[in-house]
């Protein structure tokens, strides 16, 4: 099963978590994509950057995923679901997926309080 995830390279923690999964992803199950790469739009013309901006995208196989559905499946496929099962359960899912889009709203701002950094790009993050 292959997983590919649209996520914005320039916000550090939004990087460090990518770095992570990349770190656990030892059967090679998730294809990170930077919406920011100069030939995105080429490569992937299906996936809107905007809208990537706005929320996670990921594509599971061909089935379009969003926010912490992305985050869940790339942890499973990486062998640590126990990390955000807990996301997906039904009486937490709704309160999970408006606090994920609040995040996804301001992760810039975020990244700054528990990455130390304010800006990423050719992967490399600074202040």
């Amino acid at each position: 099963m292959m997983l590919i995830i649209f996520y914005d390279g320039a916000c550090p923690l939004c990087a460090q978590e990518m770095d992570a999964l990349k770190r656990h992803d030892s059967s090679n199950a998730i294809q990170l994509e930077d919406i920011h790469q100069d030939d995105f739009i080429e490569r992937f013309p299906e996936v809107d950057p905007d809208a990537a901006m706005q929320i996670l995208h990921g594509d599971l196989e061909g089935q379009p995923l969003y926010g912490l559905d992305v985050t869940y499946h790339a942890w499973r496929l990486v062998g640590k679901e126990w990390r955000v099962a807990f996301l997906r359960w039904w009486w937490i899912k709704p309160f999970a997926d408006r606090v994920y889009l609040f995040f996804a709203k301001h992760r810039q701002q975020i990244s700054r309080l528990f990455v130390r950094r304010s800006r990423c790009d050719n992967n490399s993050c600074y202040k």
